[in-house]
């Protein structure tokens, strides 16, 4: 534990399972439910209307509901995923074409990161507004959406104007300014999403409830109850929670098969035996799909020891005391910052062993390496108690299969000689400072899979 004056501010620096645990799931659970209020906050966030960024209270617990049922309920994750299994045919047709001439398969340098975005993306923006991509142009739409999530991710992170006044009241750097203009561009984007669903007609219509089987999106869903309590369910309610759900179902995903690309193309080894695992449970006259790839063990230890060497939010999101308390002993004030530092709990030698190797069999329960089938506090990517992601077992889901269809029909390899550049940038959103560019191929028995028309979107 550090406890630290950073300018105006008060924040408390934890990096141990005891002290995470006291702080977010026993004693002051919610003491530490709080969220600070930041010019990211206010500028990014709605005011602290998102369901990331409100602190806790009436607010974020509606929206906490909201989104559990209509989103990420074992029953509507089912429902979708369809629409999930069909962006990942479409992003391994696009690859296929990409290495394709003139009816022959060649090596394809690819820039991962953009891929892994998009179908990210796709599938957040289909099970919340039930089409790919907004307009009519969808790659101009696409693209430009994609520059903003890295925009917001990048600027989210800590800035200085939050902890010396003074620069807030003069703007230092121009940090408000850039956040209101991108802020502005993000909410028309949103206001399209709402406005075209209502040209579309009542969402309270029986008729329109049949025809769609009583699948509505949930926007459909926000906007039917926005006719219930207009009050709470406002545009700017319902904007932020695309927002929130956009942001972080896809940058966050993105970001971390990006790196679990990278890491394997560093460990051939795994790669290859990921490959065996894979083709034992999927077979080679078949796609992989959602509900084998989350059978596969060895695929979700890949991603889960990819989370643990590069958590995707390596602070997670601040938390903030709303009153005075003890943690671990010591004398915490009220309005003090919490900081989860998983980059060091994660790395701990004396909870990992070999922390920096990458050894997804650690997660076997009968393998050494530090681990095991159960962590505990020592690792929390998602976060733990009351302010946990919601979206865990979504992302989980997201990452295994589309890393797992990936690896099953092509083959990847390193476009220069040594090893991968594995430097991270910055931002609230950890991402790789040289983004990963790989060749790939498709895997000759896979070829005649990959052409045929039904896995074209």
């Amino acid at each position: 534990m550090v406890f630290l004056k950073l300018g105006t501010r008060k924040a408390l620096v934890v990096s141990s399972p005891a002290a995470v645990e006291e702080c977010l799931t026993k004693t002051n659970d919610i003491i530490f439910a709080n969220r600070p209020y930041t010019l990211a906050s206010k500028n990014l966030n709605y005011d602290s209307k998102t369901i990331g960024s409100a602190s806790y209270g009436d607010h974020w617990r509606r929206l906490r509901r909201l989104t559990t049922l209509e989103l990420f309920s074992t029953n509507r994750l089912a429902m979708l995923e369809s629409v999930r299994e069909k962006e990942i045919q479409f992003l391994v047709k696009q690859l296929f074409e990409e290495c394709s001439n003139d009816g022959q398969t060649q090596k394809s340098k690819v820039e991962v990161r953009p891929k892994f975005v998009g179908v990210a993306f796709n599938m957040m923006l289909r099970m919340i507004s039930g089409k790919r991509y907004y307009g009519n142009d969808i790659d101009e739409d696409g693209k430009e959406f994609q520059t903003l999530m890295r925009e917001f991710t990048a600027i989210q992170g800590g800035n200085i104007n939050d902890f010396i006044p003074i620069l807030k009241l003069i703007d230092f750097q121009g940090i408000e300014k850039k956040m209101v203009k991108l802020m502005k561009r993000l909410d028309g984007f949103f206001q399209k999403l709402i406005d075209e669903h209502r040209r579309n007609g009542s969402v309270n219509s029986d008729e329109v409830k049949m025809k769609k089987n009583m699948k509505l999106n949930l926007i459909d869903v926000m906007l039917e109850l926005q006719e219930k309590e207009p009050e709470f369910y406002t545009d700017e309610t319902v904007k932020g929670v695309i927002l929130a759900m956009l942001i972080a179902g896809s940058e966050t995903s993105a970001t971390t098969m990006e790196w679990a690309v990278s890491l394997l193309l560093n460990n051939p080894q795994k790669m290859k035996k990921l490959q065996h695992e894979i083709q034992t449970h999927a077979g080679h006259d078949q796609l992989l799909n959602e509900s084998n790839a989350a059978k596969i063990k060895y695929l979700q230890n890949v991603i889960t020891e990819t989370l643990r060497i590069y958590p995707v939010v390596p602070l997670l999101v601040p938390h903030e005391s709303s009153t005075d308390c003890k943690v671990c002993g010591y004398d915490i004030p009220k309005g003090t910052m919490l900081f989860v530092n998983l980059w060091t709990l994660q790395r701990d030698p004396n909870l990992w062993a070999d922390p920096m190797k990458f050894i997804p069999e650690r997660f076997e329960g009968d393998v050494g390496g530090g681990g095991g089938s159960e962590v505990g506090y020592n690792m929390i990517s998602f976060g733990v108690g009351r302010r946990a992601c919601p979206g865990a077992g979504l992302a989980k889901r997201v990452m295994g299969h589309a890393l797992g269809a990936l690896i099953q029909c092509f083959e990847w390899q390193k476009v220069e000689d040594g090893e991968v550049d594995m430097t991270e940038g910055t931002g609230l959103v950890l991402p790789k400072a040289q983004p990963l560019v790989a060749f790939c191929k498709p895997r000759q028995e896979f070829i005649n899979i990959l052409s045929k028309e039904s896995y074209s979107h």
